[in-house]
């Protein structure tokens, strides 16, 4: 691979809508998985920024471990253990933020840390569609929400 991996990588997939007038330079890593190269989180998130779009961090750290030494092949399996985790989320990129190699009773392992990302314009994380309040009367097609809660939020 022409670009290293190392702390402060950005992968994104593959369908991820970058801003427009935005050019990242990226080559595929797995899958449905390109590695942004030559910039680190905060150096891409500025670029974003310029262009009015947001790249959010969303807490919770993800870790994998893989038996053997530094090399690309210990390396790309922990990757791939950290996307299996992460799976579920429908977040569209992901910072490695910690790679270790270590050895524990003599054996080699490497241990990468990571943690989810989102490339998108709007500000808000939850989609438009799925925040505004339901109410059965503006849906009579729906049985009536006994089991919801209702929250109000103030713009004061």
């Amino acid at each position: 691979m022409p670009h290293e991996i190392k702390a402060g990588s950005i992968l994104v997939r593959e369908n991820t809508v970058f801003p427009p007038g935005v050019s990242v330079e990226s080559e595929v890593l797995f899958s449905g998985w390109r590695l942004v190269g030559n910039l680190d989180g905060s150096a891409f998130a500025r670029i974003v920024a310029k262009a009015d779009w947001h790249f959010f961090y969303l807490a919770g750290e993800i870790r994998a471990v893989a038996i053997g030494t530094g090399g690309t092949a210990a390396f790309r399996r922990a990757l791939k253990r950290i996307l299996t985790k992460r799976e579920g989320q429908n977040h569209n990129s992901l910072e490695i933020t910690e790679v270790t190699v270590k050895r524990f009773l003599g054996i080699p392992f490497i241990s990468v840390k990571a943690n989810s990302r989102h490339l998108q314009e709007g500000i808000g994380l939850v989609p438009a569609k799925d925040f505004v309040l339901r109410n059965p009367a503006w849906a009579p097609d729906e049985k009536p929400a006994t089991d919801r809660y209702t929250a109000m939020i103030s713009s004061s």
